[in-house]
């Protein structure tokens, strides 16, 4: 799961809100490109250096609370400094040293996509009610909004209806309007902005119309915009899935980055969730 979260963004990364030419010319999977803005090809970014901390948190706390999360973010970000994230939060990240730091000094009123990025391994979490409540509250701490808030809990559902109940990827968004009373939508179309309900609804698109990783990848860059976000949701939901084919293509794979907390570190988390998680 966090290996394809890491290819998805690391992909996604070289096209976010870049010209259609360019998606047209490279969307290929031969390769990865860099960032507009300087990230080298083939790095991940921050969804899935959030998702990792999310990822951490579960595994080492029970019932994590909000403060749990913001020290795991600080933490995901201290050990490895990296570009990717919004401005504002990435000034404030290198302002902070401590979970406290972080809740005592954001501003938690956005209705971007930041908590739905990160929101893939809430999902592994058994228990439904407690999957919800964990969701809302890692949300919280960045995204205390509505928007903020179901665009976590929805992509977390989505991830636990796959991988525990073996949910068809038609039904999730019955499924997570039953829950949730929010209607996702399986025709978005136009560029991705950085919206945490339009994220979902082409995280939700992009899912429904393929049926392989390899086309899943090219059609969440095909959307423009935010890519790097919504090519990491869509890869980390559908790896969880049987109905998808893992066919990510070799030269992706090796060409993510293997640094301390690169592609092994991450294979290795997905072994430890995997065993935690059965």
């Amino acid at each position: 799961m966090l290996i394809e979260i890491a290819i998805g963004d690391a992909y996604g990364a070289g096209f976010e809100f870049c010209d259609r030419e360019k998606i047209v010319r490279h969307n290929n999977l031969d390769q990865y490109i860099g960032h507009p803005l300087g990230i080298p090809a083939g790095r991940y970014t921050d969804d899935t250096q959030m998702s990792l901390a999310v990822a951490e948190v579960i595994l080492n706390m029970e019932a994590p609370s909000a403060h749990d999360f913001a020290e795991g973010f600080v933490r995901a970000y201290r050990r490895d400094p990296r570009a990717g994230y919004a401005t504002g939060f990435h000034t404030l990240l290198e302002q902070c040293h401590t979970g406290k730091d972080l809740l005592d000094r954001i501003r938690p009123n956005s209705r971007r996509n930041g908590a739905a990025m990160r929101s893939v391994p809430l999902g592994l979490i058994p228990d439904r009610k407690e999957l919800m409540s964990i969701a809302e509250t890692q949300a919280a701490v960045t995204h205390n909004t509505e928007a903020g808030i179901r665009s976590s809990q929805a992509v977390a559902l989505m991830a636990h209806l796959l991988f525990y109940q073996r949910a068809a990827i038609a039904e999730l968004p019955i499924l997570v309007e039953q829950e949730l009373g929010l209607p996702i939508s399986g025709d978005w179309c136009g560029e991705v902005e950085c919206d945490a309900i339009q994220t979902v609804h082409a995280v939700n698109t992009a899912l429904q119309r393929n049926r392989q990783l390899s086309t899943l990848l090219i059609d969440c860059v095909s959307f423009g915009g935010d890519t790097d976000s919504v090519a990491a949701i869509a890869c980390g939901i559908a790896s969880l899935s049987s109905e998808y084919t893992n066919d990510i293509p070799r030269q992706l794979i090796d060409g993510l980055e293997n640094g301390t907390y690169g592609r092994q570190y991450l294979i290795e988390l997905d072994r430890e969730l995997a065993t935690r998680y059965e």
